[in-house]
């Protein structure tokens, strides 16, 4: 079974393998080591000077990315905790995303920053943050998630060598360790997808029975909201569609208001703290969009995440709290 990890490391090795232009920057990403979650194993060794390890310095990072960028390369850049993408904020919002707005169109910003994002492994208020947020609906920016669904190596692939505009690529951590879901592994779901490098996924009962919600979310969060709706169908005969994004902006929303028309409640479920979240942008166009919709939305509480496992599952929402809220609105 491939991996989260092995399917991103194998993406890097072909991107650079295809185009020279392709060049890796971060911080102690060069073999043996390999980055602090080892996606870059390998790379420094088969492309010598084409990895470049660099000084403990984000902006750093991000403002050299970007003039390489300028200068036609194709950058690939690694933050080694997605927290401190802070550092860059500058760099991306004011400089990467705004170039080819400035300058007519006369210039592109192809740079990738890949970003090991969230909690769950007891890391820390500093280490364990889902700060996506930030940065959706900056305009010039595109934030991208993978998760087990589809193929995570061609949607890195395709961010690297066939976006012409800076991205973000937001992995969450618990995902590397996590292998790529089979046909037999979805065998309780019909599932679709859309066209395009970053499609929406699309999840319903193989049986055809009629949902009473719709579960909205990406990335890792994924994983959780599956379980819970197993558990939801097994002890509550509560049926659920499930809608996975991989691309959180620009907003696609389409087949989530497809499903909302059948199901007429949504759910949607985010690591991120909840205040002012990706949720609540989906939900505020949903309601928009489909007036009289039913809408939760669970996310973390609003406190920095806490050092100790009690704490952390306390202020990261779960499996059970995701199954209270779909209970609760399904009988709405």
């Amino acid at each position: 079974m491939t991996t989260v990890l092995e399917s991103l490391n194998t993406a890097l090795h072909r991107a650079m393998q295809a185009d020279e232009r392709i060049y890796i920057l971060g911080e102690d990403i060069l073999d043996p080591y390999g980055g602090a979650f080892k996606i870059t194993r390998g790379l420094s060794a088969a492309f010598p000077g084409r990895v470049l390890t660099t000084p403990i310095s984000e902006a750093a990072i991000l403002g050299l990315a970007s003039g390489m960028a300028l200068r036609g390369l194709r950058p690939v850049a690694e933050v080694m905790f997605g927290d401190f993408v802070t550092l860059m904020a500058d760099q991306l919002i004011n400089h990467a995303a705004k170039f080819r707005w400035m300058y007519n169109d006369q210039v592109r910003v192809p740079l990738v920053l890949r970003l090991p994002m969230g909690g769950r492994r007891g890391y820390g208020p500093t280490h364990s943050q889902s700060l996506e947020k930030l940065f959706l609906g900056a305009p010039g920016l595109r934030v991208v998630a993978p998760s087990t669904l589809g193929d995570p190596a061609q949607m890195l692939e395709d961010a690297i060598l066939r976006d012409d505009d800076p991205l973000l690529f937001v992995e969450h951590k618990i995902l590397y360790t996590r292998s790529l879901l089979t046909a037999a592994d979805l065998s309780d779901w019909r599932v679709s997808q859309t066209a395009g490098a970053f499609p929406v996924f699309s999840l319903l009962p193989v049986g055809g029975e009629s949902a009473a919600l719709t579960i909205a979310t990406y990335g890792y969060n994924f994983e959780i909201a599956r379980a819970a709706a197993q558990e939801l169908l097994y002890e509550d005969e509560i049926f659920s569609e499930i809608v996975v994004f991989s691309q959180l902006s620009p907003f696609e929303l389409d087949p989530l208001f497809e499903s909302l028309r059948r199901t007429g409640r949504l759910l949607t479920f985010e690591e991120g703290t909840q205040t002012l979240g990706w949720g609540a942008e989906v939900a505020a166009r949903a309601a928009e969009a489909l007036p009289g919709v039913k809408i939760r939305r669970l996310g973390a509480l609003d406190f920095p995440i806490g050092n100790s496992k009690s704490l952390e599952d306390e202020i990261l929402p779960s499996q059970e709290k995701l199954t209270a809220a779909a209970r609760q609105l399904a009988l709405r």
